[in-house]
């Protein structure tokens, strides 16, 4: 088989974003066209640091959103790796007790790698593993009204918690690191993940970088 050179796609931004909403439906409408090993997609919330040391108390005061939270070396070790065609272990991340699991997730390489997460641009060692990178440019208030509402539902908190979280560490990291980082992106989104012309215009730079037929 002939090895494979990634082309690695960083898809950064706040939380709540729509950085995996827009990953998702990038990876969705490619994979057909790009076929076997064609696409796949990371996520830097699997290299949260592991916190089973810690009480649970702990555990709840860390703060997540400051890029200490992330083993951003290890992540950075598995881009390189997959760009040398190499297979990787990736972390599996429990947000409910704030721990990696003891079972890990297998990744080999792919035609188009995309990673996202909060911080991919504000490490210049990973940022320098990005053929190209993504900013998800999307007010704070819209960010705050949808992480509300995902995490009631997929992470069982209560409204107090969200908002506490929000104002003590979310919203702080976001001025001192995530806006910052913008400065880094090859191109700026807004209007969260469904904006479909930024969604069209990605798709076709895939295409060329995968010699595939634009449509």
């Amino acid at each position: 088989m002939k090895p494979i050179k990634p082309t690695i796609i960083a898809i950064a931004g706040p939380s709540a974003s729509g950085k995996t909403l827009f990953a998702q439906t990038i990876h969705d409408e490619l994979v057909t066209e790009l076929g076997e090993n064609g696409i796949s997609i990371i996520y830097e919330d699997a290299y949260y640091r592991d916190q089973s040391h810690l009480s649970m108390t702990d555990r709840e005061q860390t703060n997540y959103d400051h890029p200490n939270a992330f083993e951003h070396e290890l992540l950075s070790e598995h881009l390189k790796k997959l760009t040398d065609n190499k297979t990787i272990n990736s972390p599996v991340y429990c947000y409910k007790t704030h721990t990696r699991l003891n079972e890990t997730k297998t990744f080999s390489p792919t035609k188009i790698i995309l990673v996202e997460g909060i911080l991919l641009l504000s490490n210049q060692e990973l940022r320098d593993c990005f053929d190209i990178k993504v900013y998800m440019d999307t007010p704070l208030d819209i960010c705050l009204i949808r992480r509300i509402k995902r995490d009631l539902v997929e992470r069982n908190r209560s409204v107090e918690s969200v908002t506490n979280q929000y104002l003590a560490t979310v919203r702080p990291m976001y001025h001192q690191f995530i806006e910052p980082s913008k400065a880094w992106a090859d191109i700026v989104i807004t209007r969260g993940g469904k904006n479909r012309m930024a969604i069209e215009v990605l798709k076709a730079k895939i295409r060329q970088l995968s010699q595939l037929p634009t449509q």
